[in-house]
C-alpha cells in the first residue's frame, strides 16, 4: 500500500472509516491512545505475547517492514510490555505505531518522541522475556481477525484493521461518506434539521 493511501486513510477517520467498510473491523474501544492527538495508519505486522511476557515484540520490532504498525495481542493482561526502551528502537527501525491488547508504560517519554501507542492499559509492572507465540502471522485481535499487511487506522476515535483487499473498496465508500456529509454540513448552517436531512420528520407529530 502507498503512503498517499495512509494519507487518505487518516484523513478520513476511523469512524468514517469504519462506517464505509461495513465489516466488523472495530477493535475493543477501551483500547486507547496513550496520548493526545496521536494517529496512524499503516500495514499491520501482527505479534502475540504470553501474558507478562514481551519477547515476542523484541522480536518483531527487529523483523517488522519499515512503516509497519505493530498489532500486539497481550490476551488483555495489562503490564509494561512497552516503554521507551522500545519506542527508540522502534523509531529507528522503521516503524509506525504499535496498537496492543495489553499495557504500557513511559507514556510522557512516548508522547515526548510523538510515536504513536494505542494500548488497553498503562501499568508501571514490567514483564518477563521468556516465550514466543507468534511473530509476524495472523492473529485475532478483541475479535478482529489481523494478518499481514492489513491496513490499521487509529485516532482518537478508536483503532480499526481493514482486510488488505477490501481497502481500496472502503477508501471509496469513506470518499462518498465523507462528501456527504459535507453536504449535511452545508445544509445544517443553511437552516435544514437532521430529522430533515435523515428522513426522520414524521418523528416530530409521533413524540
Amino acid at each position: 500500500m502507498s503512503i498517499d493511501i495512509h494519507a487518505q486513510a487518516l484523513a478520513f477517520g476511523t469512524s468514517t472509516l469504519y462506517e464505509a467498510a461495513g465489516l466488523p473491523c472495530a477493535i475493543d474501544p477501551a483500547i486507547r491512545p496513550v496520548w493526545a492527538g496521536a494517529a496512524v495508519a499503516g500495514p499491520a505486522y501482527p505479534v502475540h505475547c504470553s501474558p507478562g511476557d514481551n519477547l515476542a515484540i523484541h522480536l518483531a520490532v527487529e523483523r517488522a517492514p519499515r512503516g509497519s504498525v505493530l498489532v500486539v495481542s497481550a490476551d488483555g493482561f495489562v503490564a509494561g510490555y512497552w516503554g521507551e526502551v522500545l519506542t527508540v528502537a522502534a523509531q529507528a527501525a522503521g516503524l509506525a505505531g504499535l496498537v496492543i491488547d495489553g499495557g504500557v508504560r513511559d507514556v510522557a517519554a512516548l508522547a515526548r518522541r510523538a510515536f504513536p501507542v494505542f494500548s488497553r492499559g498503562i501499568s508501571v509492572r514490567g514483564t518477563v522475556k521468556a516465550s514466543v507465540p507468534s511473530v509476524g502471522g495472523a492473529i485475532r485481535l478483541t475479535g478482529v481477525d489481523v494478518a499481514p499487511g492489513d491496513l490499521v487506522v487509529a485516532d482518537d476515535d478508536g483503532v480499526v484493521v481493514l482486510p488488505a483487499v477490501e481497502v481500496l473498496r472502503v477508501l471509496s465508500a469513506g470518499e462518498a461518506r465523507a462528501a456527504k456529509e459535507a453536504d449535511f454540513m452545508q445544509r445544517l448552517a443553511g437552516g435544514a434539521t437532521t430529522l430533515d436531512l435523515l428522513g426522520l420528520s414524521a418523528w416530530r407529530e409521533l413524540s
